[in-house]
């Protein structure tokens, strides 16, 4: 029988290659988005064309919702609606130094977000028919209490956005505990993609390294080159996701690779890729990426992108997952990661570049 599943923030990076996966799994796919007078679904239109699945009167790939994470109303009535199998809650304000800005928003959403939700299933009494994954963050380790971190390791998160996300995750492991809920805890380290929105680091240096090789950029502003992170390709992640919800028991699983790298490797990676080669001077705020060939500081560090408080290093152990699951955490390598990306933002800037010229 079809099983159907409902995908919040499924016009994210992970809803997006999620919605991929479960259509190939053959689901019946429905998202949630959030109003806005201008369409934010690039990354899932291939998947979801309205007006042209309408006339052609061909069958939707995929479904999508009004709601929001902030409002009871629209979850109730749009689970009581989809009946879903399993939901994937990834909806979310998601970057770390913004939770910082709109400290409020990113509690209601993230923190009462995951609790509307659980309630939601509860008061509709689909506790025993549907499985909830939630995205859970490595972002609840911050201050590393040991390395590597695993499911047992204890959380202490430096950020309103892992702050709330801590509540989040304790409860779901709550609503489990209590209510005999199929509930899980995603607690995915760095994941990237292609498709990762352009403030987050990993993209802005991609981009700017397309940018920079191209001539449409001059110089890319830095943090904390120092950071260390354990980053993932999200297109390998989401499959670890559904691969909880098909486990024979509840449990929260560390979804990571095992290596991590400074943002100065991803840097030194990333413009490599696209055909510069980058010498470290300096230290501290005076540090500088110039590119050998031609001499010019190319990456510089401002002061303004470090966090009010930093998280220095994230190591997962993605020992549980591969033991119980038969995941596999390194099927896209870091080097290739970064691969990817830059060949997709060489693409992607120069294709601006040109409509920008047939626009003039």
């Amino acid at each position: 029988m079809r099983k159907t599943a409902l995908i919040t923030g499924i016009t994210g990076q992970d809803g997006s290659y999620l919605a991929e996966f479960l259509i190939d799994k053959g689901y019946e796919v429905h998202g949630i988005m959030r109003r806005s007078s201008s369409f934010n679904t690039g990354r899932i239109e291939h998947l979801y064309l309205d007006e042209w699945v309408r006339d052609m009167k061909r069958q939707r790939t995929i479904n999508l919702h009004y709601g929001d994470m902030t409002d009871s109303s629209s979850l109730v009535r749009i689970i009581q609606l989809t009946q879903p199998d399993e939901i994937y809650n990834l909806a979310a304000q998601s970057h770390v130094k913004v939770s910082f800005d709109v400290p409020e928003y990113t509690a209601d959403a993230d923190a009462i977000g995951t609790l509307r939700l659980l309630e939601a299933v509860r008061i509709l009494g689909m506790e025993h028919k549907t499985r909830i994954y939630q995205a859970s963050t490595s972002e609840l380790f911050g201050l590393v209490q040991e390395v590597p971190q695993r499911e047992t390791t204890p959380f202490y998160p430096r950020s309103p956005y892992s702050v709330a996300k801590q509540y989040g995750f304790w409860i779901t492991k709550n609503y489990r505990e209590s209510y005999d809920m199929f509930a899980v805890n995603g607690i995915l380290f760095n994941h990237e993609s292609e498709r990762r929105g352009e403030n987050f680091v990993t993209r802005k240096i991609t981009l700017a390294a397309a940018r920079i090789v191209q001539g449409f950029q001059d110089k890319l502003y830095m943090g904390n080159l120092n950071a260390l992170r354990d980053w993932g390709y999200a297109k390998d992640y989401v499959e670890c996701m559904w691969m909880m919800l098909q486990y024979e028991r509840p449990e929260d699983f560390v979804i990571a690779t095992g290596e991590m790298h400074t943002v100065r490797e991803f840097c030194t990676l990333a413009f490599r890729e696209a055909g510069i080669e980058l010498r470290w001077e300096g230290e501290g705020l005076n540090e500088h990426g110039i590119d050998v060939k031609t001499g010019r500081s190319l990456v510089e560090v401002d002061p303004k992108y470090f966090r009010p408080a930093e998280v220095e290093q994230l190591l997962g152990d993605p020992t549980k997952a591969k033991t119980l699951l038969g995941w596999n955490p390194r099927k896209t390598s870091f080097e290739e990661l970064v691969r990817l990306m830059v060949k997709h933002d060489l693409r992607f800037t120069r294709k601006l570049y040109l409509r920008a010229q047939e626009e003039e």
